[in-house]
């Protein structure tokens, strides 16, 4: 009974056949061409870096293998991104603010196609495209007042989607590994090729998607 279970759970995987896999994980994201928050901006000579923040991700993927070493995969995923920058404080004749956890978020519906290689049995490296829609963003931050000052928190939070493109366009590159259980661990990166800003404002270029997200799924025979 045991060696006709291995063989099934073999077949399942096999050139010529279907699989899904149910996914989730994290990204670890950053816009390009964000501006560091510089002295030149009237914060009296503070400099302040754009660093990079992090969300979730979750979603599916039906893979079909050519041949024992060659398959497609397409999926769709919700995934969450945008870029931060480092904490802001301010002491100014005894007033002291500070601005915390400022960052950009944003989040995408994606399809992503990639074409995956196996190396060795379980092993993969993958490489592909990835299509992007725009589902919200918004401009985050904390903001504390002390000192002389009335001390006072609040927590900013500003819809900014429609000052960023609807749709974007990434290439994914990675790899991959299945266990036999079948668990699947996946880390990617993906290179964003268009701009997520619709305009370029005063300090800004055109920034684009850049997105390394590990995630840990379950495939499934079909």
């Amino acid at each position: 009974m045991m060696a006709t279970l291995s063989v099934s759970a073999q077949s399942r995987f096999e050139a010529g056949r279907f699989t899904v896999q149910p996914y989730l994980g994290a990204t670890g994201a950053m816009l390009s061409n964000m501006p560091d928050i510089a002295p030149e901006d009237g914060l009296f000579g503070l400099s302040v870096d754009a660093t990079a923040t992090g969300g979730c991700i979750f979603g599916a993927e039906v893979e079909y293998r050519f041949t024992d070493r060659l398959s497609l995969a397409a999926g769709l995923n919700y995934a969450e991104a945008g870029c931060g920058w480092d904490d802001i404080e301010l002491s100014v004749m005894g007033q002291k603010a500070k601005m915390k956890d400022l960052k950009v978020e944003t989040s995408y519906l994606n399809v992503p196609l990639t074409l995956n290689y196996y190396l060795f049995k379980g092993f993969a490296v993958k490489a592909g495209v990835q299509f992007g829609f725009l589902t919200s963003a918004d401009v985050k931050a904390t903001v504390s007042t002390g000192g002389d000052l009335p001390s006072l928190s609040m927590n900013l939070d500003e819809d900014v989607k429609d000052e960023f493109n609807k749709f974007d366009f990434s290439i994914p590159v990675g790899i991959s590994y299945e266990f036999k259980v079948p668990v699947v661990i996946d880390l990617r990166y993906n290179f964003g090729v268009t701009k997520v800003n619709k305009e370029s404002e005063p300090g800004f270029k055109d920034s684009r998607n850049q997105i390394l997200s590990l995630t840990v799924g379950y495939k499934l025979g079909i």
